[in-house]
């Protein structure tokens, strides 16, 4: 009788397990109104660490990774569109010359490293070779087993030569990938974000799972960890990841006092300056738009 109680008990607590919804289950996306109030705030705290950056001659890497459609595009620009462009830097690289094919795997992201004061955030990385390389077949067993071994060594140099390097990784399910792939397609705007690869790599999600999973095996190091981002909701994702790396930075808010205006100075005589219509003008087509 007792055997039963706990056999009923354990069956009990696996169907309670299998109810609790996961990180992937449906909820509420956050509202705009929040979303905007808080992204507004933590573009402030982005806005002292730039200053920050700049001021103590920080080195700043931070990779984006993730499926096609994740969004990692929409946070690198949401961190980036309130910063000074000479501070924050963003590389997204294509495909590599026939020259590039020839160097050290690593040869032309070295390129694209911060000097001191500067930030750079990455749109995609090295970690191409084990993901869309591997699953895709543009590279070869020895090419993608030789990066596995040499990444963790890569990374660690460089935070050891002072390098501050954050990892982020963007999840989502297949359901909000195939949603979010249609409205690229529906809308003219965002249809160069769709390309030939990425409608291969949609026949290949459980080939780019097995991907993500080795390749963090090998490189989720203390050194420079992964940092998985659910980004299931994008509004939530972007707020979460800027808190995020806001919190792996620590910093100081150091920026100059607000400056004040002048009174302008008068004009005595105005220059004689030729007719406004002499201009090669663009044309107005909304002068009667209310």
């Amino acid at each position: 009788m007792a055997h039963k109680s706990k056999a009923a008990a354990k069956k009990g607590a696996a169907k309670k397990a299998a109810a609790k919804p996961g990180p992937k289950a449906s909820r509420k996306r956050l509202g705009r109104k929040l979303y905007e109030r808080e992204l507004r705030r933590l573009q402030v705290e982005l806005a002292k660490l730039q200053y920050w950056v700049h001021r103590e001659g920080l080195r700043v890497v931070v990779l984006f990774e993730g499926r096609d459609a994740a969004g990692k595009g929409g946070v690198i620009k949401r961190i980036s569109e309130r910063l000074n462009p000479r501070i924050c830097r963003i590389v997204a690289l294509g495909v590599p010359t026939e020259r590039e094919k020839t160097q050290w795997y690593f040869q032309r992201y070295v390129a694209e490293l911060p000097s001191a004061g500067e930030i750079v955030l990455l749109d995609r990385s090295w970690y191409n070779r084990a993901g869309v390389e591997r699953v895709m077949g543009f590279c070869t067993e020895e090419e993608y087993h030789e990066f596995l071994r040499s990444a963790p060594e890569f990374e660690r140099m460089l935070t050891r030569s002072g390098i501050i390097l954050l990892k982020y990784w963007f999840s989502i399910s297949e359901d909000e990938q195939e949603r979010r792939l249609e409205k690229r397609i529906e809308d003219p705007t965002r249809r160069w974000k769709l390309s030939r690869i990425d409608l291969e790599s949609r026949k290949r999600w459980d080939a780019y799972s097995r991907a993500k999973d080795e390749m963090f095996a090998h490189t989720d190091i203390r050194q420079a960890p992964w940092y998985v981002v659910d980004a299931e909701d994008k509004r939530r994702a972007r707020l979460n990841c800027i808190r995020h790396l806001l919190d792996q930075i620590p910093y100081h808010d150091v920026r100059p006092e607000p400056m004040s205006l002048p009174p302008r100075p008068l004009h005595n005589e105005p220059p004689e300056r030729p007719p406004y219509e002499s201009q090669n003008l663009v044309p107005d087509h909304y002068a009667d738009v209310l």
